[in-house]
């Protein structure tokens, strides 16, 4: 005895009321429940062909009117309905919906081929002072470009590429297999012109079809105040032309940092030496410190004062990228000590020493003050050149 079949809008879950656009999405989902190959019950194949050929008939307007007025007969193979959808090889409706359930694309519609250009990678030295105030500098690459001569096109000047008479200019081609669980509909890549829609028959003698070509170009970046050595700068769209028409990609510049003679990173803070005699740092100066924008702050030292001390100046360091402002100058003492000195100097400095204590002579001394060089290993410990 034949199984009495169900009613389609009970198969699909929808109301006799429901529009096209309700119906498609439930039967989205009813077939994704019941796919073979997601649902392993055993009467999931026969569900999922009960759903395509439920939707079979709702989605279109005329079998659904049929339906609604004479049931099951109107849409059989008596009816010129349903039975057309699962034996012409022309129609794929039902199975085009399918196909976008699980592949999320519709294989009537046409791919691009268009791809993303590569990224290009570079490498530029700046110098010290650069880095620290920014600059606008010039960087050299050799990259991908759209060919100038077809414009990009890939055929030559005067032609035009013809559009590919297997997949009809879609660049896919849609292959319906028949299987105990009904049709199955495959969409892939149209091999006579590789996904493109169209073909060449004159190519471009330049790039030789392939629409782009290496080009040397210079290219003017801007360099942001404070950047550090290693830094990468994005610059958008600068890099390698994409294939077929699709957006180029991206440049990556790394930046190599020139040292510098006077000048030390650290963080946000400048470190600068300044060498002081034994008189200065004895009895105090006035000094005038150079500074990167080639002006001179004055900085007075005071007497008494020892190797490694550490002046800060306000305001006169490394531009902060994102907070704003800058950061300071940090100027620590070297005592500098003559290695050659006239006999006078060595009477005076005999004089001078009798009446001094001998410092390695007073432990207390010796224990209460911290080795000028592990202060200085404090600041230089983590400078960045």
């Amino acid at each position: 005895m034949a199984q009495m079949k169900r009613d389609y809008y009970e198969v699909l879950g929808v109301s006799k009321t429901s529009s096209e656009e309700e119906v498609k999405r439930a039967f989205r989902r009813k077939a994704m429940d019941y796919h073979p190959d997601r649902n392993k019950n055993t009467d999931a194949s026969e569900r999922f062909k009960e759903v395509n050929e439920a939707y079979q008939v709702l989605s279109d307007p005329d079998q659904r009117k049929r339906y609604d007025r004479f049931g099951h007969a109107g849409v059989g193979a008596n009816g010129g309905g349903f039975g057309r959808g699962f034996e012409g090889s022309d129609t794929f409706s039902g199975f085009g919906d399918i196909f976008d359930a699980f592949f999320g694309a519709s294989g009537g519609r046409p791919r691009s081929r268009a791809q993303q250009g590569n990224d290009q990678f570079a490498r530029l030295q700046i110098s010290f002072k650069e880095a620290i105030f920014g600059a606008n500098s010039k960087v050299e690459v050799s990259r991908i470009e759209a060919c100038q001569r077809c414009d990009g096109i890939g055929a030559q000047t005067g032609t035009s590429p013809q559009t590919c008479d297997t997949c009809r200019g879609t660049g896919q081609v849609r292959r319906v297999q028949q299987t105990v669980f009904g049709q199955f509909a495959q969409v892939g890549s149209c091999a006579t012109c590789q996904g493109a829609g169209s073909l060449i028959t004159d190519p471009c003698k330049n790039c030789r079809g392939s629409g782009r070509e290496r080009r040397n170009r210079t290219l003017e970046i801007q360099i942001p105040p404070g950047i550090e050595n290693s830094s990468q700068l994005r610059v958008a769209r600068e890099g390698h032309a994409g294939a077929h028409g699709g957006s180029p990609g991206n440049l990556y510049i790394e930046l190599q940092v020139e040292p510098h003679p006077d000048y030390h990173r650290q963080g946000e803070d400048l470190l600068y030496e300044l060498p002081l005699n034994m008189v200065q740092a004895a009895l105090g100066d006035d000094v005038k410190i150079p500074t990167l924008e080639e002006s001179e702050e004055r900085l007075k030292v005071p007497p008494g004062t020892q190797a490694a001390t550490i002046f800060r100046i306000k305001g006169k360091g490394v531009p902060r990228l994102r907070r704003g402002g800058r950061g300071d100058l940090l100027v620590i003492t070297n005592i500098v000590v003559p290695k050659d000195i006239t006999q006078r100097q060595r009477q005076l400095l005999d004089e001078l020493g009798s009446t001094l204590e001998k410092p390695h002579e007073n432990p207390d001394q010796n224990g209460h003050h911290r080795k000028w060089l592990d202060r200085l290993w404090d600041i230089f410990g983590d400078t960045n050149a």
